[in-house]
């Protein structure tokens, strides 16, 4: 199994996750075009991915889904919160199927566990896929961390995690006082320092990759968001990764 990303942030989301000749998606918060760059970026073509999962509503992360998925034939995974917010967009397309944000399923070679968040968003989700040998362990949209969350994120083999924000940047920002409050509240985002205690909360013995991810652009650094998670995890900065706005981040093997 590996994995990689396409792009990360509030400007557009995009993972891909391998298994054999199963190929899935998460996220597509893209144009089209720009979607078929970032994929050839990882020698990949559009017609390579099997299926799309979406873990919620938000334009940086569906945005680009309806249009990508129709033009290229590939079938999209919701919950059906999730599907009941965007149903609209998705308007005479049949390969769309909904999901309880509790109930385990496969595509091709890939076991896909999605696990409720919480998040401002109608059923919000984040997944953990396997190939039966590994886990990996997506969690990029959540303001809290719950005992659910890490019950589902222990024991991974390599972990994708928010750090959206340092708190003391969001508090001193320019981002009107609104938005602040709902980025730091319990439906919003992960800062550095939550993100950390969530990591150092779980059995990480198999952990190979770390992948800081979600990192705003205005109120976070790469170097605030290594030194919190390797904080957590005794290691060195530069062993942990970050997923770009811009350029996501290449493949990691498992």
């Amino acid at each position: 199994m590996r994995f990689a990303s396409l792009g990360s942030g509030s400007e557009g989301n995009g993972l891909v996750v391998e298994a054999g000749t199963t190929r899935v998606m998460i996220d597509c918060g893209f144009g089209v075009r720009d979607t078929a760059a970032r994929l050839a970026r990882l020698g990949l073509e559009p017609r390579d991915l099997d299926a799309i999962v979406v873990t919620h509503e938000h334009t940086d992360h569906v945005g680009g889904v309806p249009a990508f998925a129709s033009r290229h034939g590939i079938g999209v995974w919701l919950t059906f919160g999730t599907l009941a917010a965007v149903a609209e967009r998705f308007s005479g397309y049949d390969r769309v199927y909904g999901f309880d944000s509790h109930d385990r399923f496969a595509v091709g070679a890939l076991e896909i566990t999605p696990f409720p968040v919480p998040h401002d968003a109608r059923e919000p989700v984040q997944f953990v896929f396997s190939d039966g040998a590994s886990r990996l362990g997506v969690v990029t949209d959540l303001g809290t961390s719950t005992p659910c969350v890490e019950e589902h994120l222990t024991r991974c083999d390599a972990l994708v995690l928010e750090c959206n924000h340092d708190a003391t940047m969001l508090a001193e920002g320019r981002y009107p006082p609104p938005l602040k409050a709902r980025i730091a509240g319990r439906y919003g985002h992960l800062d550095n320092a939550a993100s950390a205690a969530l990591l150092a909360s779980l059995d990480n013995a198999r952990l190979k990759h770390l992948l800081a991810a979600h990192l705003s652009q205005q109120n976070n650094t790469p170097a605030h968001a290594r030194a919190a998670l390797a904080g957590a995890l005794g290691c060195a900065g530069d062993w942990i990764g970050v997923a770009d706005q811009a350029t996501g981040f290449d493949w990691r093997d498992l």
